[in-house]
């Protein structure tokens, strides 16, 4: 790990309703290559909207996002930016449950210069990773929670990702899978570099992480 920074948060802050309600209030994180950052807080602090915000799904309502030092609202206008350079990692999976494992990781892919060949190695590697070789072909729908979750982790990473958000990826496991998703994190952030920010109202092991910090009605306490 290194101290260049992958994005950074500058005094952003996230209103709803009008002004009315406050999501995010004054925030400022940098964060750097290579970390494995763990963002706490309860339901309604905020880690959702910050890691929609750092992902370029939603946008700050004052303040400023910066990726690799430059501006994240102008990376995003390229063609196809957050697809090479941003993987996600939701709580619900968001996978295609009319296509088998292969088909759903290859998604991503079909953005790729790769042909058809090479993409079908490539998502068989990640499958692979994941330790479902033996559900490659299994229709989605027919896996258990934490293999899903796996095929959303090796979708994600499809793509060579720089940074990985991954938004409450152990809410719904049980406490053997979560440590499997944890040390499958960790085995990607140690070995491939990618930057990881988990969002998670859970405590875990924090020799998991990097680093952690807290959020508490919009503002990071730590």
């Amino acid at each position: 790990m290194n101290n260049e920074s992958i994005i950074e948060a500058k005094n952003i802050s996230k209103f709803y309703e009008n002004g009315k309600v406050t999501a995010l209030n004054e925030i400022n994180l940098k964060v750097t290559k290579g970390e494995f950052l763990v963002i706490r807080g309860s339901s309604g602090s905020g880690k959702s909207t910050l890691l929609h915000l750092l992902g370029g799904l939603d946008s700050p309502t004052k303040g400023k996002i910066y990726f690799e030092n430059q501006s994240f609202k102008d990376m995003l206008k390229k063609s196809k930016f957050r697809i090479y350079n941003i993987g996600f990692v939701f709580q619900t999976f968001y996978l295609w449950s009319v296509l088998n494992v292969l088909e759903n990781v290859l998604l991503p892919l079909l953005e790729s210069t790769l042909d058809k060949k090479e993409r079908i190695k490539k998502a068989d590697l990640l499958i692979d990773m994941m330790g479902l070789n033996d559900k490659r072909l299994f229709a989605v729908n027919k896996l258990s929670v934490g293999e899903k979750q796996r095929v959303a982790i090796a979708r994600a990473l499809a793509m060579d990702p720089k940074l990985l958000l991954a938004d409450e990826p152990t809410g719904s496991l049980d406490s053997k899978n979560k440590e499997n998703i944890l040390n499958i994190f960790r085995k990607i952030n140690q070995e491939n570099g990618i930057t990881i920010i988990m969002a998670t109202h859970e405590t875990s092991k924090l020799s998991f992480f990097s680093r952690d910090i807290e959020l508490l009605d919009g503002r990071i306490l730590s």
